[in-house]
């Protein structure tokens, strides 16, 4: 699987971006996928995850209320929408794919395949 995400970009604080991510592969569809973001001088932390179906959706206490995860199977897309953004939320964003497996989607170590991440810049 390899993924390749786009969208980001430079905006003003309370500004929204959408990111997408474009997997190849035709077992996307059987895939849990994460987006993660590092900021300068920081480990690489959790922001959204969804299900296979779509069914389980998690977040971030950070990004709750202001980030959106969804996907579409049938064109192998997941995005992130982000509103009222912070200039906390500055950090390259990543998204990620897990093969079927137990275990929490917070960690960085469960997830098969990576993006080259996204740059997402909020100023003041």
């Amino acid at each position: 699987v390899q993924l390749v995400e786009s969208g980001g970009g430079l905006v003003q604080a309370g500004g929204s971006l959408r990111l997408s991510c474009a997997a190849s592969g035709r077992t996307f569809s059987t895939y849990s996928m994460g987006w993660f973001r590092q900021a300068p001088g920081k480990e690489r932390e959790f922001v959204a995850a969804i299900n296979w179906t779509g069914g389980n959706i998690y977040y971030a206490d950070s990004v709750k209320g202001r980030f959106t995860i969804s996907r579409n199977n049938a064109n192998n897309t997941v995005w992130l929408q982000m509103n009222s953004l912070k200039p906390e939320d500055t950090a390259v964003y990543y998204c990620a794919a897990r093969r079927p497996r137990a275990g929490s989607y917070y960690y960085t170590s469960l997830y098969d395949y990576w993006g080259q991440g996204t740059q997402v810049t909020v100023s003041s």
